[in-house]
């Protein structure tokens, strides 16, 4: 089976030869790590990008929350690894907290980056999804031997060495880092046993047709976690509009609305349902598909390697960031779902969409994640970045909803973020406070992520 990988691994390299070939040294024997040529493949970089997503879909049991952890921590590796072969980038070590050291590359010594990118991302995948079936190991390690057997045509054997060892280096001290960030092996503990779910009006309930087959909030403790950005970690509390049964309230209205959508949804508001649903036990999950937008963009644009590289960090990381906060928020409020109001106040004959998810509503999950990476995109693409989102392309038709997941088309992120947002609505489990809020909440996340200390200031 390796060998068969391993062969059409190559075949689809060859087209674009030319790119794998280009030098990807920093001269020795100089002060400043400097790259012969700025513009390095990102080839390598998306290949590993579409490996992280798919070893997350084949992994059982997984969660948006923990899955959000993992992406941000690849994504830091992933820059990491390769952010000494650019002049104008630094690391962001004594930046994060707790984060104060990480090897270094030998000076005067020349690495392949590209080689540094790979073994680190092998290296850190594998030990953030070690709970995955072998086959999915074996589909990461065959990846990793072709990029390394490739890039020896024209990579020096001891050069080649020295790179992989680097970026193993660099993903071993990250993981060890990340072990204290109060989400290792979250995958362990989804549901807390322990844990007491406040009762009273407006509060959430487990529900009775659930994703879940568990009648336990998932990850209850999420939003204590440490966030990437110390100052996502201090962000302040959103208000909530007070629960209120009376039908002139705004509340009432809140909810009133998703009730009445749900008997006027159109096919496109349904195509749009389906598109951003996202089922942690069927895709690769919400945060999954915001990490798909780091791959279209990457693929759309063709940046060099290291600005590639740099998208994957800054989107897993505003990911991981944002659901931090919005499990903190959701465990402050412990919001009902709309459904438990409209059963209870309006309509016991109403029927939802979605199954509910296993945990509180206010605010959205998808709306903060979704906006905090269009920020980052945004920055880093331009505010009208054009592409086509072909994440769920090829999953069989919605037989019971009668939708077809079709190729869906953007004039700009933060228009995919809108609309992820809105498509809760439609699908039942979110009010527009929720969408609202989260969308608020996830520009800030995102802005707080730009705003490290990426780039070398020339004095």
């Amino acid at each position: 089976m390796s060998i068969i990988i391993l062969l059409l691994y190559f075949l689809s390299i060859n087209s674009s030869e030319a790119s794998f070939n280009e030098i990807r040294y920093f001269r020795p024997n100089i002060p400043k790590y400097v790259p012969k040529n700025e513009f390095v493949s990102s080839e390598v970089a998306l290949k590993w990008g579409e490996m992280s997503l798919k070893t997350m879909k084949n992994t059982p049991g997984g969660s948006p929350t923990y899955g959000s952890r993992s992406l941000g921590y690849l994504g830091l590796t992933m820059y990491e690894c390769v952010v000494a072969g650019d002049v104008k980038k630094k690391s962001l070590i004594g930046t994060l907290k707790g984060l104060n050291e990480l090897p270094k590359p030998e000076k005067g010594q020349v690495y392949n980056w590209v080689l540094s990118l790979n073994a680190g991302q092998a290296f850190l995948l594998k030990k953030l999804y070690k709970q995955s079936a072998q086959i999915n190991i074996s589909r990461i390690d065959s990846l990793e031997e072709a990029i390394y057997q490739n890039e020896l045509k024209t990579t020096d054997g001891k050069v080649a060495e020295r790179s992989k060892l680097f970026g193993q280096a660099i993903a071993e001290a990250i993981f060890e880092w990340s072990k204290t960030d109060g989400g290792h092996e979250g995958y362990k503990r989804n549901f807390d046993s322990t844990y007491k779910v406040p009762v009273g009006k407006g509060l959430w309930k487990a529900p009775t047709r659930g994703q879940s087959s568990v009648a336990m909030p998932l990850h209850p403790h999420w939003g204590k976690n440490r966030t990437f950005s110390p100052m996502n970690s201090v962000l302040p509390i959103p208000e909530m509009i007070k629960y209120d049964f009376k039908p002139d309230s705004k509340y009432y209205a809140y909810m009133y609305e998703v009730y009445t959508k749900r008997k006027t949804l159109t096919q496109e508001e349904k195509e749009i349902a389906n598109w951003w649903g996202d089922d942690p036990s069927q895709t690769f999950s919400p945060p999954g598909h915001s990490y798909n937008l780091a791959n279209l963009a990457v693929k759309t644009a063709k940046p060099n390697l290291f600005k590639a590289a740099e998208t994957y960090a800054k989107v897993g990381m505003a990911v991981a960031d944002a659901f931090i906060n919005c499990w903190k928020i959701k465990f402050i409020f412990n919001a009902e779902r709309p459904f438990s109001f409209i059963y209870y106040n309006i309509d016991r004959n109403w029927d939802l969409y979605w199954p509910e998810p296993p945990f509180p509503a206010y605010y959205s999950g998808h709306a903060v994640q979704s906006a905090a990476t269009a920020t980052v995109l945004t920055e880093l693409y331009g505010p009208s970045f054009k592409f086509i989102d072909d994440s769920h392309v090829g999953r069989p038709r919605d037989e019971e909803r009668s939708v077809e997941y079709k190729a869906r088309s953007f004039n700009s992120f933060w228009a995919a973020a809108e609309e992820s947002a809105m498509s809760r609505l439609y699908g039942g489990i979110h009010t527009r406070q929720d969408n609202e809020v989260g969308l608020v909440e996830g520009k800030k996340i995102g802005k707080n992520i730009n705003s490290l200390p990426w780039n070398i200031i020339k004095k």
